[in-house]
């Protein structure tokens, strides 16, 4: 190779290296498998330019923290935020006091490519995670009215999934209340801040309990209104959560223990006795 046939090569060899160094290079597209992981795990609390949920609009986070930054907090926020970090404190304040939870098995390889995601779409017009889909028509007594179904169960959901009060209880109730695997629901609206992050919520469910049911039995968005509306009639009763009924659940176990017993007693009376008679029968 000549000298002249050299040089140019070589230029032509950094100019590439330039281009790819600097970016000019397309980006990799999200994967699905990505863009699945964000809805399940992250879309319930945080939107790319819808505004705030439970958690902050991750629209731009990029520009405001660096990747290696994002990539500890999504890590281990607690973790963070107990380093004496005044970013990660902030947050925790405009949280009132919420840390959000770390997501079990999450490595820092799939946080690297969410943090390429939500870079990705804070780019387009409007991200797909700009908020949950849901219906912002005004909630009406009737939309509350089949959210106490559902939520108690005496109507089933459409894609066949568990009624909350098989988790969860809330003052209104009555009664032995509901489940206790799950937190009380009285205040829930409030706590979350009203509709649009607790749609966002119960649109896709991220706890470890909730997610793996209704990630293939997710709620419509007709059924998400109405347990939104029927959560605030709860809200707005003012209504404190109570404490577990254990005292009720007790006595109520222990009756029924005893009247199954009285109940078998009464089918098999006649089965003992006929065994016994015919045993004396014999003897004599």
């Amino acid at each position: 190779m000549d000298r002249k046939r050299r040089s140019s090569w070589r230029a032509t060899h950094w100019l590439a290296a330039f281009v790819l160094a600097t970016g000019g290079a397309e980006a990799q597209a999200p994967s699905e498998e990505t863009i699945q992981y964000f809805k399940q795990n992250c879309a319930s609390c945080h939107t790319i330019g819808g505004g705030r949920l439970a958690g902050p609009d991750l629209k731009g986070a990029l520009q405001r923290r660096d990747r290696d930054w994002l990539v500890r907090f999504v890590l281990d926020p607690k973790a963070l935020i107990d380093s004496g970090d005044s970013y990660a404190q902030g947050l925790l304040k405009e949280a009132r006091g919420v840390v959000m939870p770390s997501v079990p098995g999450l490595t820092r390889d799939r946080a690297g490519k969410l943090i390429d995601l939500v870079d990705a779409e804070s780019k387009l017009e409007r991200s797909q995670f700009a908020g949950a889909l849901v219906s912002d028509r005004p909630l009406t007594p009737a939309d509350a009215a089949l959210g106490a179904e559902l939520f108690r169960g005496t109507r089933r959901f459409a894609a066949g999934g568990p009624a909350c009060i098989s988790c969860h209880s809330n003052a209104a109730i009555g009664g032995l209340g509901g489940g206790l695997l799950g937190p009380d629901l009285t205040d829930a609206y409030s706590r979350l801040e009203g509709r649009k992050a607790l749609s966002a919520w119960l649109s896709a469910p991220p706890s470890p309990t909730m997610a793996p049911i209704y990630r293939s039995k997710p709620l419509d968005p007709d059924e998400v209104l109405a347990l939104v509306a029927w959560l605030q009639v709860v809200a707005e009763r003012g209504d404190e959560a109570r404490s577990p009924p254990m005292l009720g659940f007790t006595l109520a176990g222990i009756g029924g223990a005893a009247l199954i017993l009285v109940l078998f007693d009464f089918l098999w009376r006649r089965r003992f006795r006929d065994v016994r008679k015919s045993l004396v029968e014999r003897s004599t």
